[in-house]
């Protein structure tokens, strides 16, 4: 389906530390990414998307956390990277957009020297050609007076203002993958829009790879080429955008889209999903981690060690109860 692949990730745990345990947030992840592919990453809070950025930057923190597996890039596996060779990719080749943009940016620093930290570590530019390149992307981001922009403070700028100032730093250095976390959370509906076609044109633009991790089932629609489901640390379901809306086969993925309002029937009641997500200490690491919030599903339907099936091309399924799910009477 695609020609270059620019990422892939094989393998891969992250776990965190409590007191003297480890556990895994992410267990046994495996995915690619190509250029000018958009890929998302869709789950509940706290199923481990999030938890995926961070480990291909190194960002966890090594005192609490282990990451194993391989997340290769340019033919090395960078979980073997040090801090300063991470810090060589950081921002000149992997770009990472912030879900948070009042908390990701220097509220003591000008927009201005914020985007040009990068262009500072990463290009030969002079202060002249930094502070023409810093105007640039403001413009290339839709901010309208770019001069007075990059003379503000964070505290001056809209929320959609600040997370445009978040896109052009991860630009900046033009990566060959943008890794977009939550990028509209924060945003009212029409500023999401506007970001969202913004990311989708300078996409376009620079040829980029691009994670998007997100929630939001209606960004995923518009947006992905492939859509990765997670459920309690696993890729329950892999499939093509398209494909995945048309036919969804992971009980997860179904109750997912069953839970989403439609304009079409406005009357018709939501489905709930049972349960909760089950915490990281408590997690089952054998058998379906959906099974507890289906339990009208025979246990005999469901695999010991379920493992991803490929149920056509390029669509993968984990476990077999999918075979047998059905919505609750």
């Amino acid at each position: 389906m695609y020609e270059e692949k620019i990422l892939e990730i094989k393998n891969l745990h992250t776990a965190f530390r409590f007191e003297d345990q480890y556990y895994d947030a992410v267990d046994g992840v495996s995915l690619s990414l190509y250029k000018n592919e958009l890929l998302a990453i869709v789950g509940e809070s706290g199923c481990g998307k999030s938890t995926i950025a961070n480990s291909i930057v190194g960002l966890h923190d090594k005192n609490y956390t282990r990451v194993s597996g391989e997340i290769i890039y340019s033919d090395e596996n960078v979980i073997n990277y040090s801090e300063d060779q991470l810090n060589e990719i950081r921002g000149k080749e992997i770009g990472f957009i912030f879900q948070d943009p009042l908390a990701s940016l220097n509220p003591l620093q000008r927009i201005g020297m914020q985007i040009e930290e990068s262009l500072i570590y990463h290009t030969d530019l002079n202060k002249n050609q930094r502070w023409e390149k810093v105007i640039s992307l403001l413009e290339q981001v839709g901010i309208d007076n770019p001069e007075r922009t990059a003379r503000q403070f964070p505290h001056q700028l809209s929320g959609g203002m600040r997370q445009r100032v978040l896109i052009a730093i991860a630009l900046s250095c033009k990566p060959n993958i943008i890794i977009a976390d939550e990028p509209t959370t924060a945003l009212d509906v029409t500023i999401q829009a506007q970001i969202l076609d913004l990311l989708s044109g300078l996409q376009k633009e620079i040829n980029a790879g691009i994670i998007l991790i997100t929630h939001d089932l209606g960004v995923v629609a518009q947006m992905a080429d492939r859509v990765a489901v997670m459920y309690a640390g696993e890729i329950v379901e892999l499939a093509t955008a398209k494909e995945l809306f048309e036919n969804p086969l992971h009980p997860y993925t179904r109750s997912l889209l069953q839970s989403i309002p439609q304009s079409d029937s406005p009357e018709s009641e939501l489905h709930v999903i049972r349960g909760m997500v089950p915490s990281l200490k408590n997690l089952p690491r054998t058998g379906c981690r959906f099974a507890p919030r289906i339990p009208y599903i025979d246990e005999a339907e469901h695999e010991e060690n379920p493992v991803l099936h490929q149920v056509s091309e390029n669509h993968f399924v984990r476990c077999t109860c999918w075979k047998n799910f059905r919505f609750e009477d």
